[in-house]
């Protein structure tokens, strides 16, 4: 297992860096440049899985405790069947139930650090399927061996052809923690906010204080079928983001979601039968204060729009792209579904002008752990994280070839690899981002949080393109992609 630390080029010195949004196309890697030699940074964001469930057995990482004969090294007790001790299995499977996904199951998980509460959560407060059996994809989710519920389960290259592929020729993140031991809505406002809060004074920003419950309007009131308020309009998250900060700076960005989904509030509530459609809790930007005061509304973008650039070479410095319904992987969603989806964005930046790829890093991640069992106990790194740890990779012709990043990261570490190419090192800081909030921790700037700009070696020769099938195997898309509620 190669542990990341310390990268031989350094970065920031020799020549200057080109400017902030300097164009991909006919400009040659420079060694000396690091980071600055990437002009597009790609985040891709999928739904509740935890990193043993999906690369628990993947080599070298830092997955499954074993015993010296290479069984499984995990008792997982069972309330339900007497304490009996559930063990970790193959799930082949393409469905998973999973299990609950909030901070009342993420405490009873972790279980003071040994990790092995994850049936007892579940059998305590219970999933989806668990509520509504005959809701899409739980019919098709079986127990393991001897009724182990499947929280249990992990895949490998059997089910995930595409992400172990991505995962060996390129870089696996296997301490990538979810930014808060909570669900859905807090995991993606810190993706982009590096916090989650709720604001009592619609005036007044310094009123927040943190909240991985229900933070803001979006979640807390109105028709929580769907998650959002019966006028369809998201109360203000008032605390800054990082759009406000490239905003300032002159950084294109996009955040795109599914094709028909309303971008600018207010939005009308869903129909039972979209199928285009993001959920609102995976696009928080339109509920953002600064995004409505520096008119940003626009960058908010369907998938559509992704691709075309894509093709076109003129993708934006920045973007983040979240699933529509179905095709996120959120139990019960398909893994095939999921997969498919991802790799269909991959090749979709692997496909377009060859000189925005040598200039791009595209990073996997999902939000939060899903109800699956993992080992590694979170550290608190204030009174809101991190949470329970999830699967990551990072895919661009420059990655370290095949390694495993083992350093301590979250999604904090996304906003400080934007913050360090594009904003010349500016944080999300109160006390100097020119929108004063309460947060309680500058997150981009802890100490023992890795640094991805160590995963990237520019004096390598570049990894070609890795163009997969988006079905690999015998796998089948999900003809009805079902709806979900929640996180």
């Amino acid at each position: 297992m190669l542990a990341i630390a310390v990268i031989s080029l350094a970065i920031g010195e020799g020549p200057a860096p080109p400017p902030a949004r300097a164009a991909s196309a006919h400009r040659a890697i420079d060694p000396e440049l690091g980071i600055f030699n990437i002009d597009h940074l790609i985040f891709i964001v999928q739904e509740n899985r935890s990193f043993d469930h999906f690369f628990g057995t993947f080599p070298g990482a830092d997955g499954i405790p074993r015993k010296a004969n290479g069984t499984f090294d995990v008792c997982v007790k069972d309330p339900e069947a007497n304490g009996v001790c559930r063990r970790p299995y193959h799930d082949t499977n393409h469905y998973d139930e999973g299990g609950p996904h909030n901070v009342k199951a993420s405490r009873i998980t972790v279980a003071q650090g040994r990790m092995d509460g994850q049936i007892r959560a579940l059998v305590q407060i219970g999933n989806a399927c668990r509520f509504n059996p005959t809701r899409s994809g739980c019919e098709e989710a079986t127990p393991g061996p001897g009724g182990t519920p499947d929280v249990m389960g992990y895949h490998t290259a059997a089910e995930l052809p595409n992400y172990w592929a991505y995962a060996r020729t390129y870089t696996l993140q296997d301490h990538m923690f979810a930014p808060s031991d909570s669900w859905t809505l807090p995991s993606h406002l810190f993706l982009v906010s590096a916090w989650s809060a709720r604001c009592p004074d619609l005036n007044d920003p310094m009123s927040c204080r943190s909240d991985l419950k229900l933070p803001g309007r979006n979640a807390a009131d109105g028709d929580r079928k769907y998650w959002i308020p019966a006028d369809g309009k998201p109360r203000p998250y008032l605390w800054a983001d990082i759009t406000w900060l490239l905003h300032n700076a002159g950084v294109d960005w996009g955040y795109y979601v599914g094709d028909d989904t309303c971008i600018k509030p207010p939005c009308p509530k869903l129909s039972e039968t979209e199928d285009n459609v993001t959920n609102p809790i995976l696009n928080p930007l339109p509920g953002f204060k600064t995004v409505e005061v520096t008119k940003q509304f626009g960058r908010v973008s369907p998938h559509s729009e992704f691709f075309e650039r894509a093709e076109a070479g003129t993708l934006p410095a920045v973007s983040w792209v979240v699933p529509a319904f179905g095709n996120s992987e959120h139990p019960p969603d398909s893994l095939a579904n999921g997969q498919a989806w991802v790799t269909s964005l991959v090749n979709a930046v692997m496909q377009g002008p060859s000189e925005q790829w040598l200039h791009t890093a595209i990073f996997v991640t999902w939000d939060d752990w899903g109800g699956f069992y993992d080992h590694v106990p979170p550290i608190r790194i204030d009174p809101n994280g991190y949470g329970i740890r999830v699967p990551a990779f990072m895919i661009s012709p420059w990655s370290r070839r095949g390694a495993i990043d083992s350093s301590l990261l979250s999604f904090d570490a996304y906003l400080k690899l934007i913050e360090d190419r594009f904003l010349g090192g500016a944080r999300l800081d109160p006390a100097t981002d020119g929108w004063p909030d309460p947060r309680p921790t500058v997150r981009e700037d802890i100490g023992i949080l890795g640094d991805l700009r160590d995963e990237f070696d520019f004096s390598q020769l570049p990894i070609p393109p890795l163009i997969l099938p988006e079905l690999p195997g015998g796998a089948v898309l999900q003809a009805d992609p079902h709806k979900w509620v929640g996180g």
